[in-house]
């Protein structure tokens, strides 16, 4: 009777006390889709002297077209295309962000087989300009939505090294983080060595387009810290969209893999670095990530 009388004693007790750190509920996987649902909307943007097509996917209260925003205040990021790619090859990544909380506004400027790698770059920040502006517009979807100070870039190939471009142009921006950036012209390289807010880059091992040791580690080296440089083992160039076009390499890994890899890394930066979510500390800088048996790490604060 007596060990009964202990043993439900220290029940009890176990039950009141707070349950040792480790034990506690870690933060939700960024791997999955979050709280919100996506919706999106095509727009025409006009900001900052440019006008061009976007597709805007933001936090809604139902998934879809046009859909009322999701109550609260959200960041802002611009992501820009690939070389000849069209956003909608990039849906699932915008929406998967979307449903993080970000609103992701995507230029389909820059389309053409002759880009202009600068002016890729001014419309990036043309459309954080314009998002900006939404939050106090009267009768836009947008009014009283946008985390103004929290402004954030991405993109893939081209798109990711005009969006190095664009953060070196515009001092408004947070962080940066994107998919297989390509050396553009002029050079995302020495933009990067302009650059101290925190910056990722993601790459595949297998690039075959934009390889690591011509593109990313090179803007990696110049970058001052905070920098990451995040390799996704078997990742390849076009396996960070959501379907491939002409002169598409292949690699180690699915597509679907590759892009939940992907998910994850974009989206738990942006908690930590555009959010301002501690709780992703970890997940990014922490044991979780320089162990993660799917990606290489190399970073400095």
């Amino acid at each position: 009777m007596l060990r009964r009388l202990v043993t439900a004693a220290a029940t009890v007790l176990a039950l009141m006390l707070p349950a040792p750190l480790g034990a506690q509920a870690s933060a939700p996987d960024p791997g999955l889709p979050g709280a919100y649902a996506a919706g999106y909307v095509d727009t025409t943007v006009s900001a900052a002297g440019r006008s061009f097509s976007a597709r805007v996917h933001y936090p809604a209260t139902a998934a879809g077209n046009a859909q009322p925003v999701a109550t609260g205040r959200f960041p802002a990021i611009a992501f820009g295309h690939g070389f000849l790619q069209s956003i909608s090859r990039y849906q699932s990544t915008l929406a998967h962000l979307a449903s993080w909380g970000f609103i992701v506004i995507a230029p389909g400027s820059q389309g053409g087989f002759s880009p202009s790698h600068s002016a890729f770059a001014d419309d990036l920040n043309a459309a954080l300009t314009w998002a900006v502006a939404q939050d106090t517009t009267s009768g836009s979807r947008f009014a009283g939505r946008v985390s103004t100070d929290r402004l954030g870039l991405s993109g893939h190939s081209m798109g990711g090294g005009a969006s190095i471009l664009a953060a070196a142009r515009n001092p408004r921006v947070v962080t940066v983080a994107n998919l297989a950036a390509a050396e553009t012209n002029p050079s995302a390289k020495a933009a990067a060595a302009t650059l101290t807010i925190p910056v990722q880059l993601v790459a595949g091992e297998r690039d075959s387009i934009a390889g690591v040791a011509d593109h990313q580690r090179p803007i990696y080296t110049s970058k001052l810290p905070a920098k990451q440089l995040r390799i996704i083992r078997g990742g390849y160039h076009c396996g960070f969209m959501d379907s491939s076009s002409l002169f598409c390499d292949s690699g180690g890994i699915s597509r679907a893999t590759q892009l939940q890899i992907s998910k994850r890394l974009l989206t738990q930066w942006f908690l930590r670095h555009l959010a301002g979510d501690l709780a992703y500390d970890d997940a990014v800088w922490g044991t979780p990530a320089q162990t993660d048996p799917a990606v290489s790490f190399e970073g400095v604060r």
